[in-house]
């Protein structure tokens, strides 16, 4: 434990405080300043405030941690208000002084290079509210104690290759909102907003249509009718529309007879469901229950009509129209890739026809560790972000570089398997949690992992130091 404390006027606060087993740490290439903060000593007065920066200094650079503010009870609603000002920062922990307060634990890491070797850690504090520091002016005192870092070689890491998913099968969806003239069934390109949302569909078809690597294996078409109106009548507009929509994109291009599939839904009870839930009406609650209701399609808009015929006109002219819709889902294949340079090539600009194996394929033939190899793992967890080895691998290249907070974030989806425990106790252990470390890695052990032993050395020897 290092204490502090200095000699202050009569009119500033006592200033004792001590720091609970600072140590700077390198962890990769990370540098942890890890301590607490004990202000038993301290006495503040309502209207004062203390300001603890720790700083990094070396031969070569002094580097600002993330400041501790101390607020006596004035100074704390003051400084909640903005009417307190202390020396500009981006930002602090802001805490409220009262006598007796438990110990603060601070943790921070910065990025570490080798001009760091043989820094000590400054603690300054600022002091206001107190006589002759209004204004902007403020006292301070540099408070030091010098810790070696402790080397620490970069951690071993256990990847998992991807599964093979076969067949590369993926979709495109969309939804249009092709126009009809009032009970027609015939399609007409330039009848209002038609051109737009033909072209919504065309140009979809043809982002995967046109690409010598992706062959189209299906269309299909799902048209919709709103609730007002006989139900008969939405029947046949909602199936004859989507029969016209499938023969005007057939048509297009020369797709064989049967090539697209349609269905149909006379009302889009679905669709007005969904917006009620989620928006706010009058009588929202009591229109919801008459669509949720086994009435009759066609009566069951008459009813929401008679019994609230101002909230029925507003919905018919604001949200009936758009449940007049056509939802198209296109399904393709894309074509597996064996030659490592084309996959290279097609990580850089079309990452999305890849697999995760293709992927792992073009890492296997890169220098571990190396920007890219790294970069491949990123690419990976960006496009398939629930899936469990890519977080997992995406988790390791983040503590290859020290990137805690990312291999953490990337950690809670990467599943629960031995490799994932594995690598959840190595971020532990870089975080200064020896004890958790072993444990997790032991647990990884026990589940049949090899290769383990390295890192619980490590771990138990900083545990035992």
């Amino acid at each position: 434990m290092a204490a502090f404390s200095t000699g202050m006027a009569q009119d500033n606060a006592e200033s004792e405080f001590y720091l609970t087993s600072p140590s700077l740490i390198r962890n990769g290439n990370l540098m942890t300043v890890d301590m607490s903060f004990d202000f038993e000593g301290m006495k503040l007065k309502s209207n004062q405030a203390a300001v603890f920066t720790p700083m990094l200094i070396s031969s070569n650079d002094t580097i600002r941690l993330l400041p501790v503010g101390l607020y006596g009870k004035t100074a704390w609603i003051q400084h909640q208000r903005g009417i307190l000002k202390t020396e500009p920062v981006d930002r602090e922990i802001a805490l409220k002084y009262k006598r007796g307060m438990e110990p603060v634990a601070y943790q921070q890491h910065v990025e570490y290079s080798e001009e760091m070797n043989g820094s000590y850690l400054v603690v300054r504090k600022d002091l206001y509210g107190c006589a002759g520091c209004n204004d902007g002016e403020f006292t301070s005192e540099e408070l030091t104690a010098y810790i070696e870092p402790l080397e620490m070689e970069a951690p071993q890491l256990m990847y998992m290759a991807a599964i093979d998913e076969g067949v590369k099968m993926r979709e495109l969806s969309g939804r249009a909102y092709v126009d009809f003239p009032v009970n027609k069934i015939v399609i007409y390109p330039e009848y209002r907003n038609n051109t737009y949302e033909l072209g919504k569909i065309i140009a979809t078809i043809d982002s995967v249509k046109n690409d010598p690597d992706i062959t189209v294996t299906s269309i299909h078409i799902a048209g919709t009718a709103s609730p007002e109106g006989p139900y008969d009548n939405n029947v046949y507009l909602a199936k004859n529309r989507t029969k016209a929509l499938k023969e005007y994109v057939t048509n297009l291009y020369n797709f064989p007879k049967d090539f697209i599939q349609t269905a149909y839904d006379p009302v889009d009870w679905k669709g007005l469901r969904e917006w009620l839930e989620h928006n706010n009406i009058n009588h929202k609650e009591e229109i919801l229950s008459i669509v949720n209701s086994n009435i009759e399609p066609y009566a069951r808009n008459s009813k929401i009509k008679t019994d609230f015929p101002s909230e029925y006109e507003w919905l018919l002219r604001n949200v009936y129209p758009a449940l007049r819709h056509s939802d198209y889902v296109i399904q393709y294949q894309i074509r597996e890739f064996t030659n490592i340079s084309e996959i290279a090539e097609i990580i850089k600009t079309k990452p999305q026809k890849l697999s995760l194996s293709e992927m792992y394929r073009l890492a296997a033939s890169l220098e571990p560790g190396s920007d890219e190899y790294n970069e491949v793992f990123e690419i990976a967890v960006r496009l398939y972000p629930e899936d469990e080895r890519a977080n997992l691998n995406a988790a390791n290249t983040a503590l290859s570089r020290g990137d805690l907070i990312y291999a953490e974030r990337y950690l809670e989806k990467a599943g629960n398997s031995p490799e994932a425990t594995y690598a959840r106790g190595v971020l532990k252990g870089m975080q200064g949690d020896y004890l958790e470390a072993v444990r997790l890695i032991e647990q990884a052990r026990d589940s049949g992992l090899q290769g383990t032993e390295e890192m619980l050395g490590r771990f138990n020897s900083l545990l035992n130091r």
